[in-house]
């Protein structure tokens, strides 16, 4: 191949290509999260298991999402491209090996603090847990979850280093236009965790104890499984990654040339990731509060809220970006009917999912979590789904904010974004704080509907804080709305087109309610599929027949 033939390709050729494979490796991991919460909802169910597995993730997961993908990513990518770029393979080794040298220091200093400090992260992450030593002595609970908790961290923790390393391949590899291997790569660590838990199950894999209970072995398999994912995640991309480079120079070394540029842009990208992390944090710490079940309930309804946020908010603005760029280069008159486009195909997605999952939110949550036979009971559906119906009416407002947030990346302003984002923390945070207090006094057989022959223990404060998360998202969307409006004009959809939107995804609403009805005696997963794809059909069918803005556009969209 020709340097110009290369360099179209660069430019043009390789662009849809790897959005395509990012995409189909982003499906197929989300599939594969979904298998694995289909396998800790049988092992667990919403409870004091379930809490303190929950925890254990998301302690870790913090850190190694500050420090990973989209972190180093941005500080890591732009640096070593430009080494490709001049052909300088000599000196992109020379950058990669250092920055996995000092990533190595740093992922094992973070693995053995974990391990050391597991007492005191758990106090700050779970704050609600360190109530569980009395009320098991009162005999008002059964489950010690901080003890647990501890544990449970220790086993993690060293994954977080594992992780970040994984994002240091993955930033290597999209270098190299290399897509689908990093982004599928998770599947690795999802599949060792269901490994795990069936292993656990059959008694082949005990890391608990002769005394533990079903509950305990079944928690510490499960922990077991996801150090071993992250082996795997990282091993599967390092063959990958040693062809790329062609063999790495492991250097501690600031001095390398790149390394010092890297570093200094590696801090502003973690503050804009700090602020996201840190309402997880807080949503962490609240729900741990509250009663039994609330934290394993949100991490039950996160996972299928942000099915749609991670399929359609990301793949929309990663594809906008490089368009609205482009756009901001000229004149603010070019962004605006652009960005304004984008918002309007984020909308043709957003609208039908929302509809859904507020609609059908038992039926998504007992497809999912009733795949197998287990201890996710009736009112661990109902509680879930009422999580799930909270979140989802922000849906609109996270998605298309996305798409809002890129449009000030491509005007080269990262500030205005944080600033609002730290708003949409605070309101959002006290919004939940007050909906969490009045409705953690309700039992979640107070939903409307829903019936159960004896008292489950489940509360409803989880809901106030999926509640508050969707006022911070609305809040979020219209500060940065009304601020690009400011800097560069309004790019609000015409109403007309999200009128017909709305109608169309109301009306696929209708027969998939009547779908739901005739198919409840079916398994969950089997009703669940049905209703859902027979809602899809009818929305492109309404969509295709009539003038609804949006599909041909993404047909088109690369």
């Amino acid at each position: 191949m020709s340097s110009a033939d290369a360099s179209r390709e660069a430019a043009g050729g390789a662009r849809p290509r790897g959005a395509l494979a990012v995409g189909a490796g982003i499906l197929i991991s989300r599939f594969a999260g979904l298998a694995r919460a289909a396998a800790t909802s049988a092992a667990f169910g919403v409870g004091a298991y379930a809490d303190v597995f929950q925890t254990a993730l998301r302690a870790p997961n913090i850190l190694q999402n500050l420090l990973g993908e989209q972190a180093l990513s941005a500080s890591f990518i732009p640096v070593y491209s430009r080494f490709l770029a001049r052909g300088d393979a000599e000196g992109a080794r020379r950058f990669a090996g250092a920055v996995f040298g000092l990533l190595v220091a740093v992922a094992g200093g973070l693995a053995l603090l974990g391990v050391v400090a597991a007492r005191p992260i758990v106090a700050l992450f779970a704050a609600g847990y360190l109530q569980d030593a009395a009320a098991v002595a009162a005999g008002e609970a059964a489950v010690d979850r901080y003890e647990l908790a501890i544990a449970a961290v220790r086993w993690i923790f060293p994954m977080t280093g594992l992780l970040v390393l994984s994002a240091w391949a993955l930033g290597v590899l999209n270098s190299h236009r290399r897509f689908f291997l990093p982004y599928v790569a998770p599947v690795a660590w999802n599949a060792a965790i269901v490994a795990a838990l069936w292993l656990g199950g059959e008694g082949l894999l005990d890391v608990a104890g002769p005394r533990a209970s079903t509950g305990e072995r079944l928690l510490f398999a499960a922990c077991l499984g996801a150090l071993a994912g992250g082996v795997l995640q990282l091993a599967v991309q390092l063959p990958a990654v040693l062809h790329e480079v062609g063999g790495l120079r492991l250097s501690l070394s600031r001095s390398v040339d790149g390394v010092r540029e890297a570093l200094a842009a590696f801090a502003p990208a973690l503050a804009g990731r700090g602020v996201v992390q840190l309402s997880s944090y807080l949503d962490q710490i609240l729900a741990s509060l509250l009663a039994v079940g609330a934290v394993s309930a949100l991490g039950y309804a996160q996972m299928l809220y942000l099915l749609p946020v991670a399929l359609f908010g990301q793949a929309i603005a990663a594809a906008a970006l490089p368009e609205l760029s482009r756009s901001a280069a000229g004149t603010a008159d070019e962004l605006v009917p652009r960005a304004r486009r984008a918002l309007g195909d984020a909308e043709f997605l957003h609208l039908p999912a929302t509809i859904g999952l507020v609609a059908f939110a038992p039926v998504a949550v007992a497809g999912v979590y009733q795949l197998l036979p287990g201890r996710f009971g009736a009112a661990d559906v109902a509680l879930v789904a009422a999580v799930l119906a909270a979140y989802a009416v922000g849906l609109p407002a996270s998605i298309s904010s996305r798409v809002l947030q890129t449009s000030f990346f491509a005007l080269g302003d990262t500030r205005t974004p944080a600033r609002i984002a730290a708003l949409r923390v605070t309101l959002g945070g006290a919004a939940g704080v007050a909906a969490m207090l009045a409705l953690d006094r309700l039992p979640v057989e107070r939903l409307p509907g829903f019936a159960a022959a004896q008292p489950s223990g489940l509360r409803l404060g989880a809901v106030g804080l999926a509640l508050g998360a969707s006022v911070g998202a609305w809040i979020e969307r219209a500060r940065l709305g009304r601020a690009l409006a400011r800097r560069a004009g309004s790019v609000v959809p015409e109403r007309r087109e999200s009128l017909r939107r709305l109608l169309a995804a109301v009306a696929a609403a209708l027969p998939a309610w009547a779908l739901a009805a005739w198919t409840a005696g079916l398994h969950p997963t089997l009703r669940a599929t049905a209703v859902f794809t027979g809602f899809a059909a009818v929305y492109l069918a309404l969509a295709r027949g009539g003038p609804l803005p949006g599909l041909d556009r993404l047909r088109r969209r690369k």
